[in-house]
């Protein structure tokens, strides 16, 4: 029982992906169609990105209220009605107040079932449910891509994920009971499966330190901000990149994207079996160093079918980065502080996707879509530069700890 409902689960977790990537994917005609400027995009991404952050601050009190279960049926009611209303939705209006229930609703299904794998499963089912993740985001593109090319095309993708997410909003209804039979049942989750970990133990000073006065922690949150920045607006303007800088038709602009998204899904499934083998600072360097080298092929002036190969690249070099700087973090900073520094990094990454797009949007506005890649190196950069330093200095600490020498880095 507890297998069959983790792919309950895991399908919730795909259908918390489809939506991420429609606005992005879609966005070439829905601009013509409704008839306003190319930032705006960045607005209604914004719109729905902070109604995730204030649901994932308030999952606590809210887990508490209605419990795993009937959050997340309640929360997928919200995306489904939501999208279907995108689909409906006669004006910009419309579609910004249809995005304030669809952030809403994706915030609190994110941390509700991020919150129960890590509970009542072993560990690593928490790396194949962010891959799954990438499963529904790179299907958004391709659903939305069949869709694209013909009358109302855009509001037929919207109409189709709403139908989808309808469909798991009944399957969570019927399978309401098993949340609290399968918690009871399943006690050979992360607590039977702690692991010891050898690296930064709450020492000295820093074991009195709030969590943000633990150095190095600042340089951590920089690197989630320009990780997840980079990650979203290559989501919501790459199609708007290739539709208007390198001549693709919307609906090829709209694949491609996909198979960023498809990069990122395979990157992560092969990462939870080289984690194995691999220590999680070299897969976080080696991803920054890919993804940086893929969103460089996107600023030569090369055939469109080189652009296809810089998203692709780009994406499987961000795919081990995220999961990988989560799970380091009880290494980086110590187990005492490491649950709210994880709040804190995830928090950080929630402003970096909410704010950094709609810069661009901004920027484009100004200079034109040209500067998506260029901004793409730079947040690429930033977020090695940053990681980087803060390598240095757990290396600089490691060593002193290691010939008992005080440490004043």
């Amino acid at each position: 029982m507890a297998t069959f409902f983790l792919l309950i689960i895991y399908m919730a977790f795909i259908s918390l992906g489809l939506p991420d990537s429609l606005l992005g994917s879609a966005w070439p005609v829905m601009q013509t169609d409704l008839g306003v400027p190319l930032e705006t995009a960045g607005l209604l991404f914004m719109t729905v990105t902070a109604g995730t952050i204030v649901s994932s601050m308030a999952s606590g009190t809210l887990l508490k209220w209605f419990g795993t279960g009937k959050l997340t049926l309640i929360s997928c009611i919200m995306t489904a009605g939501a999208l279907l209303g995108f689909a409906v939705a006669p004006s910009l209006v419309w579609l910004m107040l249809c995005a304030i229930p669809l952030g809403l609703g994706g915030g609190a299904v994110d941390a509700g079932l991020n919150n129960y794998v890590a509970a009542h499963y072993k560990a690593h089912h928490m790396s194949w449910l962010h891959c799954f993740w990438g499963v529904g985001a790179t299907l958004g593109p391709i659903i939305m891509a069949q869709y694209i090319s013909g009358p109302d095309s855009w509001r037929d993708g919207y109409l189709t994920v709403a139908g989808i997410q309808f469909a798991l909003v009944i399957l969570l209804f019927v399978t309401l009971p098993l949340w609290n039979r399968v918690a009871r049942n399943n006690h050979t989750a992360l607590g039977e499966e702690k692991e010891d970990m050898h690296g930064a133990e709450d020492r000295g000073s820093e074991s009195s330190a709030k969590p943000l006065q633990v150095r190095g922690v600042k340089l951590a949150l920089v690197s989630f901000l320009f990780y997840s920045g980079a990650e979203a607006t290559i989501g919501l303007w790459g199609s708007s990149f290739l539709v208007n800088m390198k001549e693709v038709p919307a609906a090829v602009g709209a694949q491609w994207v996909s198979l960023y998204y498809a990069g990122i899904t395979v990157g992560r499934m092969v990462t939870g079996f080289i984690t194995f083998k691999v220590a999680n600072r070299t897969l976080i360097r080696a991803g920054q160093i890919t993804a940086l080298a893929g969103a460089a092929l996107l600023i030569l002036p090369l055939p469109p079918v080189f652009s296809l190969a810089g998203f692709m690249i780009t994406g499987l070099g961000l795919a081990p980065i995220y999961p990988c700087m989560l799970h380091e973090t009880p290494v980086r900073f110590g187990r005492k502080h490491s649950q709210s520094i994880m709040g804190y990094q995830m928090a950080v990454a929630y402003v970096g996707s909410t704010f950094m797009p709609p810069l661009l949007g901004f920027l484009a506005s100004l200079f034109g879509i040209g500067v998506f890649p260029f901004y793409i190196v730079l947040s690429a950069a930033a977020m090695l530069l940053f990681s980087e330093k803060l390598n240095a200095f757990l290396t600089a600490r490691k060593n002193a700890f290691k010939n008992n020498t005080t440490f004043t880095g």
